[in-house]
């Protein structure tokens, strides 16, 4: 499965972005997918996940009720509309799919990450 994020950019605090993540390779509908990032200098923070039935999802809970993920299996997209932004919000956003049964917000579970896209909200 190749990913390929993009959507990140400079916005001020309380505006929204919405980030996209285009897979392509092995029937990636059949992944579940998640968003992680990192700010410089700290741990890689999970942030949300959607699984493949596109019902199902997960969020941090410093991005519950601003953030929301979704995904367009015929797209094979999956999207992260994130509003009410926060300069504490700035990272670099990664997708990842992983092929597990159940959610998981573990970073280490998912097999395939796309390349990361720049986030940076000013105060």
């Amino acid at each position: 499965v190749q990913l390929q994020a993009s959507g990140g950019g400079l916005v001020q605090a309380g505006d929204s972005l919405r980030l996209s993540c285009a897979a392509s390779g092995r029937t990636s509908s059949n992944w579940n997918m998640g968003w992680f990032r990192q700010a410089p200098g700290k741990e890689r923070e999970f942030v949300a996940t959607i699984m493949r039935d596109a019902n199902t999802a997960y969020y941090a809970d410093s991005v519950q009720g601003r953030f929301t993920i979704s995904r367009d299996n015929a797209k094979n997209t999956v999207y992260l509309q994130m509003n009410v932004l926060k300069p504490g919000d700035t990272a670099v956003y990664r997708c990842a799919a992983h092929f597990g049964s159940t959610p998981t917000t573990s970073w280490d579970s998912y097999a395939y990450w796309g390349q990361g896209t720049q986030v940076t909200v000013s105060s």
